[in-house]
């Protein structure tokens, strides 16, 4: 084994605890060689990847790569929390005994790094000076150059954000090893893969996987998983899977910024990289903070909640990805922006890029075209070469771009700011073809939190069975909770109870249908800015709209329908309340929250306020 106290000074990394960490695992995965990063060596690994064949050009300073066929995506049953208490587990956060998973974990990763180079990556989520910075910083150690290329576009990387700590030890101690690839198992009975946050001792182990959040600790598993629980251990923050945008008013000079959480396929990420519609461009522009996580506070100072994406970069999808349904997201990925792509189609000969939804056809010529598992196109049969059929797609459904923050062009101004911006908005949307208006606002502290909890999205037959009953994903936080959802719901009331200044609640659906002949009743995109401007008048007492049981829906005046090519008669649907259909909701949201030890009187309570005054008008 090399001098790793060596190596680490030559770095310039000076922490004794991180020191001693990377001994303590380099002994146990045993690896050859062991290298600290910095966001100044990219150039470097990206020449030493595509010299290795790791990754391949995709034109001006852009990457391709592809993972292994069978490790595409997050597996949320084989990712854990792991704690030392029992009462730690929750419906949803897949608890197991730490000893017993640290214990597992070990035994998988002993020695399996030989003959690997170990990199280690001092980084940071958040912006420098972030009150929260202390529970942000973290070293991850992998055994996969490609996951470094990415973590170096998705967090702060560099040796200067774990040197002169007042506590040394105050970092998250993350190791990923890839394992072998081609002999675990996936998705067996001996499926020898396990992704463990064990978050009372804010260590994260990762075997078995060197794609996505499986990999990049320092987003889902750190920047949402363990940091949830930091929030809650500490009773400072909370740390939320959300996106967050600011809305300038140039006439008023003002800007008001709302965050919020979207279960997938429910319009998150469009939304976040959203562009006025044209009519009303030359008044309001929108900013773009982040897609994927806010860690959310109450600043002493002036009693607000103050928002902040932990995140450098951004995970995109890239399916259905275009000129028109994104083109900012399509801006952020060109030429020049050092973007990696992972598991779409690629032509080695002319370095070209394509995924489904891409353009509106597959390319006309398949020669020399690649699909995500590397096979030629050209050697299909020919009725299979440009099909639509499931299992004869180009890119993986869930293949990606990962790209710095810094190349969104409508990229916030003060997206690095450290105190965060204030809050005046949080809004949960599902995907609902009926019941769920276009937006409905909310304004007590409670029934936001209860309204969050019951977010859901519609469920298909194929998939659940219950055709028309929501997959409730509280908050949109299913896949990620870290703790008690009683003590989740207890820790929201707790954080934004704080608040001298509260923000507005509001639930926003774009995806109503028409029940005849099942078109969208609301265009959706850019229009969606419409609901928002709403949702600020409202807050700001310039829009009363109309009391519901569920909350405040506007009235089709209040809307700023400048340049608007809707239908009147769609917006009166969308803007209207059916209790009959809402006195089934709430009997499903009844039996949702019940699984949910301890959940706080205060939720039932909501709960209750709100089912009374469906039944009441629904007689």
């Amino acid at each position: 084994m090399e001098n790793i106290a060596a190596i680490l000074h030559d770095a310039g990394l000076h922490n004794p605890a991180v020191l001693a960490y990377v001994e303590h695992w380099a002994s146990i995965t045993q690896p050859e060689k062991i290298e600290v990063v910095s966001a100044s060596d990219d150039e470097r690994l990206v020449q030493e990847g595509l010299a290795a064949g790791e990754i391949f050009p995709a034109g001006d300073q852009l990457y391709y790569s592809r993972s292994y066929f069978k490790d595409t995506a997050r597996s949320e049953e084989r990712t854990v929390v792991a704690t030392h208490r029992p009462s730690d587990k929750g419906a949803y956060n897949n608890w197991r005994d730490a000893e017993e998973v640290t214990a597992r974990q070990i035994e998988r990763m002993r020695g399996a790094s030989q003959g690997k180079t170990m990199y280690v990556i001092p980084y940071l989520m958040a912006p420098v000076g972030s009150p929260l910075e202390k529970w942000a910083r973290g070293v991850e150690l992998t055994d996969n150059r490609t996951v470094v290329l990415h973590m170096i576009r998705m967090a702060r990387v560099g040796v200067d954000y774990l040197n002169d700590l007042d506590n040394p030890e105050e970092f998250v101690k993350a190791v990923h090893v890839t394992g072998d690839l081609e002999n675990l198992g996936q998705g067996t009975d001996d499926d020898q893969r396990l992704f463990a946050t064990v978050a009372d001792e804010r260590t994260i182990l990762h075997f078995g996987s060197s794609y996505g959040g499986n990999a990049l600790l320092g987003k889902i598993a750190h920047g949402l998983r363990q940091a949830a629980y930091d929030g809650w251990d500490s009773q400072e923050f909370l740390s939320e899977q959300f996106m967050l945008i600011g809305i300038k008013d140039k006439e008023k000079d003002r800007t008001y910024y709302i965050c919020g959480g979207f279960p997938s396929a429910s319009g998150k990420t469009n939304l976040a990289m959203m562009l006025p519609p044209d009519a009303l461009g030359d008044r309001y522009e929108v900013y773009f903070y982040g897609d994927d996580i806010v860690w959310l506070r109450v600043d002493p100072r002036d009693g607000r909640v103050y928002g902040m994406n932990p995140e450098f970069g951004a995970f995109g999808v890239a399916k259905d990805t275009n000129e028109i349904s994104n083109p900012t997201a399509i801006e952020a990925i060109k030429p020049g922006s050092r973007t990696l792509f992972t598991n779409v189609a690629y032509n080695p000969n002319t370095q070209e890029l394509w995924w489904e939804g891409r353009t509106p056809e597959h390319p006309e010529d398949v020669t020399g075209w690649l699909d995500w598992k590397g096979e030629r196109i050209s050697d299909r049969a020919p009725e299979r070469q440009r099909s639509d059929a499931k299992g004869d797609e180009w890119a993986h459904p869930n293949s990606r771009f990962t790209t710095a923050l810094a190349n969104v062009p409508n990229i916030a101004p003060d997206y690095e700011d450290p105190q965060g911006v204030p809050i005046d908005a949080v809004i949960f949307g599902g995907r609902v073809r009926d019941r769920e208006p276009l937006i409905r606002a909310i304004t007590d502290l409670a029934e936001g939190v209860y309204d969050g909890l019951t977010l859901g999205a519609e469920a298909t037959f194929a998939a659940e069975g219950k055709e028309g009953v929501l997959r409730y994903d509280p908050m949109s936080m299913r896949p990620f909770m870290s703790y008690p959802e009683g003590e989740y719901g207890r820790h929201w009331l707790r954080v934004i109870g704080a608040a001298t200044e509260q923000p507005v609640f509001a639930h926003v659906n774009w995806f109503q249908r028409d029940p005849e002949d099942g078109h969208f009743l609301w265009p959706g995109y850019r229009d969606n800015l419409r609901a928002l401007l709403w949702l600020i008048d409202f807050k700001e007492g310039r829009a009363s709209g109309t009391q519901t049981p569920v909350g405040v829906i506007p009235t089709v005046d209040e809307l700023n329908l400048e340049g608007f090519e809707g239908s009147r008669e769609d917006l009166d649907k969308i803007l209207s309340f059916d209790a009959e259909q809402w006195l089934r909701e709430c009997a499903h949201r009844e039996e949702h929250l019940a699984q949910f030890e301890g959940l706080p009187e205060e939720i039932w309570q909501a709960h209750r306020r709100v089912s009374e005054a469906v039944k009441a008008a629904a007689e």
